[in-house]
């Protein structure tokens, strides 16, 4: 079964018992783990619990097959339903999968995390076309849902958001989930219960944050300037910023550019493409995204889009060293942005 993506958080906060496996998969980490441990305190209440919550990593699937089923019938000593959880799972991991779920054990809930799979994956499709297995993608938040989950957790402390407000925050967050829920709660803490966040409010708490160190990555390897980047990029890892989501938000950043060119390959005007962007282009932000439209055309972004996909595909696959591939990328990428328009 697929589920829908606007089904997907309400399916995670209560899971359908007849559902016996899900996988929860995408390149936003940190919606993954949301998910993830939603269903779990859906099912076993407490995260921590050593008799109701087991994990078990794929590569032990794979060295003994029948782990997946003997934990999914293995019973709590303290009662109550369990929750197997399987991490890092790939393709090479679908013969035990499939075999449990042919033959289900227990009433244990197996959720199985995994990264980017694609259309084509072997994982990906026994969970969507296995009647009592579930899939749920987990994607960067678009505008509308990032909206929501700016909302939903500042509005659990009763605070209010101004429109320019509003308006920095969707830029400058939405890269990953996970990290986006952190920056809003700090900024709970900085408004206080009851609170109004004008612009000054989200700047003073955003403004130092990861997300702006990663707009100085992506924003400077975009118009070119490669030492800019690479300053900007050695500032991240010292935030601590894993380097697949500096790559995620390169991506996003070279898409947006890229549905802008089509718009005025088509005739549109520059300003007309940038508004007609969702979230819209920060207004601080607007000269040079204008100005890298001069300097990219559209063939030039489907280079950079491949070999932005390329480094983040290696980054999963390969030994080598994420950072060091993610700076070879961002420098690829200004290097490209200072080469002639063709």
């Amino acid at each position: 079964m697929k589920i829908a993506a606007n089904r997907a958080d309400a399916f995670s906060r209560d899971p359908d018992s007849a559902i016996r496996a899900v996988l929860v998969y995408g390149p936003d980490d940190g919606l993954t783990r949301e998910r993830l441990d939603a269903m779990t305190k859906a099912v076993a209440e407490d995260l921590n619990n050593p008799f109701r919550v087991t994990e078990i990593a794929a590569a032990a699937l794979r060295d003994d097959p029948a782990l997946l089923a003997d934990e999914a019938a293995a019973i709590a000593l303290t009662g109550g339903r369990r929750v197997v959880r399987v991490r890092d799972a790939t393709d090479t991991t679908v013969t035990p999968i499939e075999a449990f779920l042919e033959d289900s054990p227990g009433d244990a809930l197996v959720v199985v995390q995994a990264g980017t799979l694609g259309a084509r994956s072997k994982l990906r499709k026994l969970f969507e076309d296995t009647k009592n297995a579930a899939a749920i993608a987990c994607y960067a938040d678009d505008e509308r849902m990032l909206d929501q989950v700016i909302r939903d957790t500042l509005g659990a402390e009763n605070i209010t958001v101004s429109t320019e407000a509003m308006d920095y925050l969707t830029a400058n967050l939405g890269a990953d989930r996970g990290l986006s829920r952190a920056e809003l709660e700090k900024l709970a803490l900085y408004v206080g219960p009851g609170g109004n966040v004008g612009f000054d409010d989200a700047v003073a708490s955003i403004g130092n944050s990861s997300a702006l160190s990663i707009d100085d990555v992506v924003f400077s390897a975009a118009a070119g300037n490669g030492l800019a980047a690479d300053r900007a990029l050695n500032r991240s890892y010292q935030e601590g910023v894993n380097p697949v989501t500096i790559l995620r938000a390169l991506s996003r950043h070279l898409m947006r550019l890229h549905l802008a060119r089509v718009k005025i390959d088509g005739g549109a005007a520059v300003d007309a493409a940038m508004k007609a962007l969702r979230p819209p282009v920060f207004f601080k932000l607007s000269a040079s995204f204008r100005q890298q439209l001069r300097i990219w055309s559209g063939p030039k972004l489907t280079r950079a889009l491949a070999l932005v996909l390329e480094a983040e595909q290696q980054c999963k696959r390969t030994g080598a060293p994420a950072p060091a591939l993610c700076g070879r990328t961002v420098l690829q990428i200004a290097q490209l942005g200072n080469a002639r328009p063709n």
